[in-house]
């Protein structure tokens, strides 16, 4: 059993690529000449922007660039779907409400992230903006602690075995001895975590500690009574302005566009339906280890 989860820490969640519609769109092809068309298909002509779109989109999803050869056989899927389409309007597919729905929904995404890239545009990131980003960013880190414990079953055992420490037994040979947890092996050593990733009363006790400190009483969770020692702590290194700069850039054009969006939900009149909008509460659960 260890009380370590697996857990993202903040320095990552900050500099993580994050994912935004607005932001990583293949680039829309520029407008072409009214009329020019890539085939005519029972008469329909088929524009070459859009099939310029459909080959962008193509090459994006693949991560690599689009060959004349591979255009030809994109032409011909095409083609494809757009007799498929017209099948389908024949049929009346049309008229389904999943289908006119679905419909509704990809027309509504496709205005928003024209929408926000087109507003992004208009208030681009200043270079000003990303230092101090960064800077608030880093500083709201959380501080990272080592410590190693011993975990028993009884209380009565732990407060022996806090005697005994106190008293000079080397604290690495009772942990491999009589600690219950997985730790045992390394002398109850725990590594490097944060707070956030330990159950709380372990938690709670460290946060307290000086370095090379033991704890007064042992501590008790959901999983036995802890004697703990801490052994270090230390700030959360980042990794160098320089080197995430771009990320950061795309961090606060999301903040950005949470701002925006934000303003007009204010300036907007809304109103939800009961039923679409049930007022659910989360519950609040102490965040807790895998044992």
């Amino acid at each position: 059993m260890t009380h370590l989860r697996p857990h993202t820490p903040l320095v990552l969640a900050l500099l993580a690529p994050l994912v935004l519609a607005a932001c990583n769109k293949a680039a829309t092809p520029a407008p072409e000449a009214a009329g020019e068309r890539v085939a005519t298909v029972n008469g329909k002509a088929l524009p070459k922007s859009v099939f310029d779109l459909y080959v962008a989109n193509m090459s994006r999803q693949s991560g690599r660039e689009v060959t004349e050869e591979q255009k030809g056989q994109l032409l011909d899927q095409y083609v494809s779907m757009q007799l498929a389409a017209e099948e389908a309007e024949k049929a009346g597919i049309e008229k389904d409400q999943k289908v006119r729905d679905q419909l509704a929904l990809a027309r509504l995404q496709v205005l928003v992230d024209a929408g926000l890239q087109k507003y992004l545009e208009a208030h681009p990131v200043q270079e000003s903006e990303l230092r101090p980003e960064y800077d608030a960013q880093v500083a709201a880190l959380p501080r990272e602690y080592h410590a190693r414990h011993i975990l028993v079953d009884d209380q009565a055992a732990a407060v022996a075995i806090t005697k005994e420490l106190k008293g000079g037994a080397d604290f690495a040979k009772i942990a491999a001895k009589r600690s219950k947890d997985s730790s045992s092996k390394s002398g109850g050593d725990l590594g490097w975590f944060t707070l956030d990733t330990m159950v709380k009363p372990f938690a709670d006790a460290v946060k307290t500690m000086e370095p090379g400190q033991l704890t007064e009483q042992p501590v008790q969770s959901q999983y036995g009574w802890h004697v703990i020692k801490l052994e270090e702590s230390r700030a959360t290194s980042a990794p160098p302005f320089d080197e995430v700069k771009d990320r950061i850039k795309t961090f606060v054009q999301r903040k950005k566009l949470q701002a925006h969006l934000e303003e007009l939900r204010k300036a907007a009149k809304i109103e939800k339906a009961a039923a679409a909008a049930p007022a659910a509460e989360e519950k609040k659960t102490e965040k807790q280890t895998s044992g």
